[in-house]
């Protein structure tokens, strides 16, 4: 971003005082995301805190805030009776704006949220707990920016790379991590495919551990083979490109729809009270069909 959208430090604002800009279905309550959300709360605490903007013509006796980013937490911080809860303070109001630019936790931001709970003596048991991981995962968590670059983390910190892409920038000496961070950000690609093609492409000298040279044990119907291979490999790939607007549309149109039977009273009672797994996997699937979607936006 090219100015900072928030203020510096956070703020405690009374729940009562914090006014939501939607309305979650109440299905929700029963999802994974919700209890596993609500556990990580109950364990460990806020971590990344609540996004609200003041209310116009608000008095700082009385004043009221809106909230940007946040409404899940929200409510689990009323399912637990929390009386605040700490926000940070944005500078613009514009929500859509806001949740393009941050609709989840970073790979970094997470690391640093472990790191908090574990400074704070949190022990890694809870924090597995509260992530619905096991203990391993948040071990490996911790380790993550061992013998990243500083200024690589620095570049990465609000991005959404994949935390798998942080072992391959290890073998690379810092100068080369930097360059692949860059060259991520450039392309707006922060997946372990890319990573990995960059390390591919990296010279012997630039890597911790040089490549050691491997045999070419290929016949030349070993590499026609491949070749017809790859080639129906890329109309296949073709065929999905052509047709991805097509079905992304299909399923937001069905996911609205979905989101309109469960804003029904009615229909959310009924599911609940015989169907009740069903409503979980329908939130999980809206969930899935919703990200997908900024995905596809973004490309």
């Amino acid at each position: 971003m090219s100015r900072s959208t928030f203020e510096q430090h956070t703020i405690t604002v009374p729940v009562n005082d914090i006014l939501p800009t939607r309305t979650l279905s109440p299905s929700l309550r029963y999802s994974s995301k919700f209890k596993t959300i609500l556990a990580s709360i109950q364990e460990v605490g806020i971590i990344e805190p609540l996004a609200v903007f003041p209310e116009k013509g608000g008095k700082d006796g009385g004043r009221k805030y809106i909230l940007l980013d946040g409404h899940v937490r929200l409510e689990c911080l009323k399912v637990l009776g929390a009386t605040h809860a700490v926000c940070l303070l944005s500078k613009d109001d514009e929500g859509f704006t806001f949740n393009r630019q941050v609709n989840r936790l970073s790979a970094v931001q997470e690391h640093r949220m472990i790191m908090q709970a574990i400074a704070k003596k949190v022990p890694a048991e809870r924090i597995a707990k509260a992530l619905s991981v096991n203990v391993e995962r948040i071990r490996e968590r911790q380790r993550m920016l061992d013998g990243i670059a500083p200024e690589v983390v620095e570049l990465l910190k609000d991005r959404l790379a994949a935390r798998g892409v942080f072992p391959i920038l290890r073998k690379m000496k810092p100068m080369r991590q930097i360059e692949a961070a860059e060259m991520m950000i450039a392309a707006n690609r922060f997946t372990i495919t890319y990573a990995t093609m960059i390390l591919s492409a990296t010279r012997s000298e630039l890597l911790l551990e040089p490549k050691k040279p491997k045999p070419i044990e290929a016949t030349a119907e070993d590499i026609a083979r491949m070749e017809r291979e790859m080639e129906r490999l890329y109309q296949d790939y073709r065929t999905v490109q052509d047709t991805l607007g097509d079905t992304m549309l299909v399923l937001v149109v069905a996911k609205g729809y979905v989101s309109r039977l469960l804003r029904n009273d009615a229909v959310v009672d009924y599911l609940l009270r015989y169907h009740a797994d069903l409503a979980g996997e329908l939130e999980k699937v809206m969930e899935a069909i919703k990200a997908d979607a900024m995905s596809f936006e973004r490309e």
